[in-house]
């Protein structure tokens, strides 16, 4: 499991391997959810967005560094939550998600 950030701004990846593709997990902040899905192939990216949510933001650059990397099949799924969150709080939160791409 990967990890970045501190308190309620802590988000984390987790991985699983299904045969040759690769599933990633993503949650954090004050309440893990399903916010969004994100499929990615060497030929098109998929994304699902679950009304009111916008966590397909940072599960697409997951699924396409994962998926450049391997070249395989990749799902993205999850979301971070924090009640009544500022641009600033919001901001960390990306900032994290994205320092943990690096990670993959």
């Amino acid at each position: 499991m990967i990890t970045s950030g501190e308190g309620k701004y802590r988000v984390w990846l987790k991985e699983k391997k299904i045969g040759d593709d690769r599933l990633y997990i993503l949650g954090g902040g004050e309440k893990t959810h399903i916010g969004g899905i994100v499929i990615c192939g060497p030929k098109k990216t998929d994304v699902i967005r679950i009304e009111g949510h916008y966590d397909d933001i940072v599960l697409k650059p997951i699924a396409e560094k994962a998926c450049e990397k391997y070249k395989t099949t990749i799902v993205v799924i999850g979301g971070v939550h924090i009640e009544n969150a500022k641009k600033e709080e919001i901001d960390k939160i990306v900032k994290n998600c994205r320092s943990m791409i690096s990670c993959i």
